[in-house]
């Protein structure tokens, strides 16, 4: 939808669906207290469902601000189901950082409460414009407040992530604390939604009990529940790669390989590497510069009688500059600089230039499985 401080930012498409539900729901609304709207009580509905949203850009839009602040590089902003996700795709180095990083954007929604306000004060009330405003006021001030709520994965759950990190030094003991808060919580909401709803604590009315509208509380109740939950799992999932993620090293997974020439055929090839005790080969031309690496699919993929009749150009993936990765990578770099160029296998690279081995991204993945399967 556009890239505002280059970021773009994209619309899902469970988005359509809340837009119409909230068109359907605030129509039913205006039609009480502004019944001579008639049919274009549904187009007034649907601008407030779009502003709506808006608010809820901004709300992001003040995650993004911070975090390209502090030098975090945000991915994308995403509108969707139930509000917005700013992709932050590095962790704030200090407690303080994430706490301002995560307060902003309440804080945001609670101006623009102040400022939708202000804005009602000042028009008549009982017409458009008015119920509108007020609308966009109530709408920003429970915004604020339910993302304020101590518990993964909403911003007050970043807000205690910090506070507990703070005191126990530990990025990864705020986490869990401030997972299982956010789980509590979902419990919570799954239980006591449709209660205070029917008890008349939020509107609702007490003698319709057992009709449409408890079902529709516990479904809503359900929904938010489920989202909760699983963000709070989430959280922990990305906490626990992280910690991990130094584990992996380009050195350590790196294949030793021996250099053949193109026209080498495959059963030579393969001969060299288990006399060398090598697992890889790579293509070099007549000045020992490599030029491709000979892929361990096509490798296998051929017959053992045909090998020696097969050379090894004809299984070989020539090498393009994001295939040459240094052999200090590791961590979020190193799987960066994969991403940034999907490829089966990479050539691995000293500083210097000289050939280290192969790198194969089967290799990078089981090792990563196997780090996320350890206990933090």
């Amino acid at each position: 939808m556009g890239r505002p401080f280059g970021v773009p930012v994209y619309v899902a498409p469970s988005w359509f669906l809340v837009a119409a539900l909230i068109t359907w729901v605030f129509g039913g609304q205006l039609d009480r207290v502004l019944p001579e709207l008639g049919g274009a009580r549904y187009l007034v509905s649907l601008f407030f469902a779009v502003a709506f949203y808006a608010s809820v850009l901004v709300h992001e839009l003040a995650h993004t601000v911070a975090a390209l602040r502090f030098k975090l590089p945000v991915r994308r902003i995403q509108l969707q189901f139930f509000g917005g996700v700013s992709e932050i795709e590095k962790e704030s180095e200090t407690p303080g950082r994430e706490f301002v990083l995560a307060f902003v954007g309440p804080l945001l929604s609670l101006v623009l409460a102040g400022v939708f306000y202000a804005g009602m004060r000042a028009v008549e009330p009982g017409t458009v414009p008015g119920v509108l405003l007020a609308g966009l006021m109530i709408s920003n001030l429970i915004v604020a407040v339910f993302n304020l709520l101590p518990g993964l994965p909403l911003d007050g759950g970043r807000m205690l992530r910090a506070v507990v990190w703070k005191i126990t030094g530990k990025p990864m003991s705020g986490t869990i604390a401030a997972a299982w808060v956010g789980r509590a919580l979902a419990v919570s909401v799954l239980i006591g939604l449709p209660l205070l709803n029917q008890s008349g604590a939020l509107g609702g009315d007490p003698q319709e009990i057992g009709g449409m509208n408890t079902v529709t509380d516990a479904l809503l109740a359900a929904i938010l529940a489920a989202i909760i939950w699983t963000g709070a799992g989430n959280s922990l999932r990305m906490a626990r790669l992280r910690e991990h993620l130094p584990e992996l090293r380009a050195r350590t997974l790196t294949r030793r390989a021996v250099p053949v020439e193109s026209g080498t055929p495959l059963s030579e090839a393969l001969r060299r590497a288990n006399d060398a005790g090598a697992r890889a080969l790579v293509v070099v031309d007549p000045d020992g510069d490599p030029t491709a690496v000979v892929r361990e699919a096509a490798i296998v993929s051929v017959p053992q009688h045909r090998r020696p009749w097969v050379t090894v150009s004809g299984l070989a993936q020539d090498l393009t500059e994001g295939m040459r990765v240094s052999a200090e990578l590791a961590g979020e770099e190193l799987l960066d600089t994969l991403r940034a160029t999907p490829a089966t296998e990479y050539l691995v690279v000293e500083d210097s230039g000289e050939i280290y081995g192969v790198l194969s991204a089967a290799d990078v993945e089981r090792a990563f499985v196997k780090a996320m399967a350890r206990p933090s």
